[in-house]
């Protein structure tokens, strides 16, 4: 899958039954060596659609469960929530 096939999806957390969201409001972490995504980046304060200085969700590659043709369903075990 291309890094362009993932813009605009919704990205939600399976456990929350919660929406985190969009891929394109996120940043990725990538390891320089290999060019592979390490994280999604998400920031976590949002106001009015608009980004506010804080904290973001880190969420690992490898918690990625399922990605759909609308959205980006995740599953984070409970002890590596913040």
């Amino acid at each position: 899958m291309r890094l362009s096939e993932l813009g605009g999806k919704e990205i939600v957390d399976v456990k929350r039954a919660e929406r985190l969201g969009v891929l394109g409001q996120t940043d990725l972490e990538i390891n320089e060596q290999n060019g592979q995504i390490q994280a999604l980046l998400i920031p976590s304060l949002k106001w009015f659609g608009f980004r506010k200085q804080g904290d973001e969700i880190r969420v690992p590659w490898n918690h990625i469960s399922k990605i759909g043709a609308d959205m980006i369903i995740i599953d984070i075990p409970e002890e590596l929530e913040g």
